[in-house]
């Protein structure tokens, strides 16, 4: 099978050359001499480290020449949220495609799925996303994601690109669900780092905030159209639970040095990467506000990031809400 990833970041890097053994590959990359440096030490310093990409790799800064390579074949889309408009536009209207990228667009607050709906309505797509850090699927470690589109030939060609030995992909026609899950989460991650980085709490306090999260990422989900059970799997519980608690996230690392008292801006330059729940969690919240759901543990977040509040009060204000049930009913 052919194959383009459209952007050389961390995540398309990691995929494109988990592909590549397998299957003819190219992976595009914006930046001319970040492609040729690629293509030259076979690997990808600044989000990889010195990770050995495969030989058989292709590396081109030539748009024109990735989506060609791609006609016929599979084409992913591996930019952030900010870039998916741009690279839907750009498309042929028939051209199917899955992107990588997990969260909504800033001023409009779109989903992925919202986006390719009003750029390329009749074009086949769909996103591929589930609990994966992009270094440990470059490094061939176990990982399991899913393919979700309401075209089944899409998500099996998803399959035959990257279900492997140690890539296990499952299918899924709940688009709207797979992506709230990707996009809440990394929210949440953000509160389970504020929360871990205070000296008071401990994992009670984490557990209780995942757990939380979880349901506040539901209740979203299912107001825009999604089903329960999605939240239950890997681009849910499982996205969640690797980022809220995992040490190569972003989003944690983030709520981690806010705890700690450190600016804002000053975290965001000595990352270096994005982290897209920063830029995701005003407009989730605003979404939720919308269509009449609570979540707190967003709200807080979001006052936390905008300097309304500091880290601890935002914890503690999360506690001593009014006591309720655990589940609410449909009536």
């Amino acid at each position: 099978m052919k194959i383009a990833v459209l952007g050389a970041g961390a995540w398309g890097t990691a995929l494109a050359a988990a592909a590549a053994p397998r299957h003819d590959v190219l992976l595009w990359a914006r930046d001319a001499e970040q492609a040729q440096a690629i293509a030259a030490t076979r690997s990808n310093t600044r989000y990889l480290g010195d990770v050995a990409l495969p030989p058989s790799l292709q590396v081109s800064a030539d748009r024109n020449a990735a989506l060609a390579h791609a006609r016929g074949g599979l084409l992913i889309i591996a930019t952030p949220m900010a870039g998916l408009r741009e690279q839907l536009q750009a498309l042929p209207d028939d051209r199917p495609a899955l992107w990588l990228c997990k969260g909504f667009e800033s001023g409009s607050g779109a989903l992925g799925h919202e986006i390719a709906r009003e750029v390329r309505p009749a074009a086949p797509c769909g996103v591929l996303s589930g609990p994966s850090f992009a270094l440990e699927v470059a490094r061939g470690q176990p990982t399991a994601l899913v393919a979700a589109s309401d075209d089944d030939t899409l998500a099996a060609a998803a399959v035959e690109a990257f279900h492997g030995d140690a890539l296990r992909v499952y299918t899924a026609h709940d688009v709207v669900g797979v992506e709230v899950g990707g996009a809440v989460k990394n929210v949440l991650a953000i509160a389970t780092g504020i929360v871990d980085g205070m000296a008071t709490t401990g994992l009670n306090a984490r557990a209780a905030l995942i757990t939380r999260g979880l349901a506040e990422m539901t209740r979203l989900g299912v107001a825009l159209g999604a089903s329960v059970e999605t939240f239950m799997g890997l681009s849910g519980l499982g996205d969640l639970v690797l980022t809220a608690t995992g040490d190569l996230s972003r989003n944690r690392r983030v709520g981690l040095l806010l705890a700690a008292g450190r600016p804002l801006p000053e975290i965001l330059a000595e990352l270096g990467h994005v982290a897209e729940g920063v830029y995701s969690a005003a407009t989730v919240l605003a979404r939720a506000r919308k269509l009449g759901v609570e979540m707190p543990i967003t709200e807080s977040v979001v006052d936390v990031l905008e300097g309304r509040v500091a880290p601890e009060q935002a914890m503690w204000r999360l506690m001593t809400r009014q006591a309720k049930a655990e589940t609410q009913l449909p009536t």
